[in-house]
């Protein structure tokens, strides 16, 4: 055995002893394991849901020349395919059961349909009908009785909502079954003093709602901003969503495409769970530090593609649980407590491309096996990674392991952040980096990159507080 391996088999013999010690004992000291001074605070622009003037005039429908003082009146007298003209308040509750009839303000929010608390505010149930511009609000509270400001019945195929704004609802629009239901520029709040939380309903509802597209809207203050429940084929994309649970939130919905959304101040920014053939494209997860705290929470899912996504100042970055066979790639992980969580059975994931800058900590896997990532193929970018790129290709000749002996000890045991710069545990770090001289559970990056991808990265800190 040469000398040089002799020493670093002491090493990293010696540090190991060491974690052992110190996992096995309490600790005096305290430890911070956040990094408040490198934590990006980012707040998107976004509208204000109740700073609007309200029509205090009573309500006018006009169709075909003649003025109703009841929108549900018009409605009645409206043909398939004319457009009732809204301007004023209306204290009513209507149902829609006109083919390709549309209602639409003077203005956007110069007309108001209020619902006075109960029930739902405007029910949809004819194809291909348009709402635009008008301002609905305050429906029934009963989250299980499915009280929405707007919903969508199964018959309402084709339906359209549009340039509206939804406020003090439950749901905010319910899309019960019909396809190809169109939901854009819209506004959407649900009742604030609701609490917890977890009574009130979500934004946008989709239940077994197929071909849908949900764009531009904002959404706040409800449960979930967008909520799928075994709803396919459906494109989500340019929405902002803030003060929630979770921004958007999948269960059992297949073959979803969510791009260029934004998700900040939720507990959790995209929570994708239980389904498979996801698309999940350039979208920012900011600053979701809930009681969960993940930027995107990866659980049960098959099959997807998590690409070209910010997730920048959450607790966790990303959390994967048990996940197989997905790509998670070219994502900018910045500035979270933790970059990415991988547990319960996660495998088959491709993680490539991606850039960890400044996490507090950039890896954590929970299972006591070695999880190898990229043997073969390009790596990850890591900001405290050794680099050497001796060939000048853009990658490490030297591995690198962000989640190893000394990270599941950190994690585990907060108390040893202390420690986390020692020469013990530096010994560690260049044991597990240095094949086959120690091999540890965890994360192994082989083809780790040389510079970041992203070379936008800076901008958060330049342009936000931290």
């Amino acid at each position: 055995m040469s000398p040089q391996l002799t020493e670093g088999w002491f090493a990293a013999l010696a540090a190991a002893m060491l974690i052992a010690s110190l996992a096995g004992a309490g600790f005096a000291a305290s430890a911070d394991t956040g990094s408040a001074s490198d934590a990006v605070a980012v707040t998107p622009d976004v509208p204000d849901p109740h700073g609007v003037e309200e029509p205090d005039e009573p309500g006018v429908a006009t169709v075909d020349g003649e003025a109703f003082d009841s929108l549900q009146s018009a409605v009645d007298a409206a043909d398939p395919g004319e457009t009732i003209v809204l301007e004023g308040r209306f204290d009513e509750h209507v149902v829609l059961e006109t083919p390709e009839l549309t209602l639409e303000a003077t203005d956007p929010d110069a007309a108001v349909l209020d619902g006075g608390g109960e029930g739902t505010v405007l029910e949809i149930g004819a194809e291909n009908a348009t709402v635009d511009g008008l301002w609905i609000r305050d429906s029934g509270l009963d989250r299980s009785g499915e009280h929405a400001g707007v919903r969508v019945a199964e018959t309402a195929a084709g339906a359209t909502v549009s340039d509206v704004r939804i406020t003090d609802v439950s749901h905010g629009v319910w899309i019960d079954g019909a396809t190809g239901v169109t939901v854009e520029d819209s506004v959407i709040a649900g009742h604030a003093d609701v609490t917890p939380r977890t009574d009130r309903g979500n934004g946008i509802h989709l239940w077994e709602a197929d071909d849908a597209l949900l764009r531009n809207n904002a959404i706040t203050e409800t449960r979930d901003g967008i909520f799928y429940q075994w709803a396919e084929n459906v494109v989500t994309e340019d929405n902002v969503l803030w003060n929630v649970r979770y921004g958007v939130h999948y269960m059992y919905s297949d073959d979803n495409r969510l791009e260029g959304n934004v998700a900040f101040d939720n507990d959790v920014g995209f929570a994708l769970m239980v389904s498979a053939g996801l698309e999940i494209v350039d979208n920012a997860a900011i600053n979701n530090r809930g009681s969960s705290a993940h930027g995107i929470l990866v659980k049960d899912i098959d099959r997807s593609e998590i690409r070209g996504n910010d997730v920048v100042g959450n607790g966790n970055g990303f959390y994967v649980y048990n996940a197989q066979n997905n790509e998670l790639t070219d994502n900018l992980v910045l500035g979270n407590d933790l970059g990415i969580s991988v547990t319960a059975g996660t495998s088959g994931e491709l993680v490539a491309g991606n850039s960890f800058v400044d996490n507090d900590l950039q890896a954590y896997a929970s299972e006591n096996v070695q999880v190898a990532w990229n043997e073969s193929e390009r790596g990850n970018y890591w900001s405290d990674a050794s680099v050497v790129d001796l060939d000048g290709d853009g990658s490490s000749e030297i591995r690198h392991q962000p989640a190893g002996a000394v990270e599941r000890l950190v994690h585990e045991q907060p108390q040893a952040a202390v420690f986390a710069d020692s020469p013990a545990f530096d010994a560690v770090r260049l044991a597990e980096s240095s094949f086959p001289v120690l091999e540890t559970g965890g994360v192994v990056d082989h083809r780790p990159l040389a510079e970041p991808p992203h070379d936008d990265w800076r901008d958060y800190y330049a342009t936000h507080d931290h």
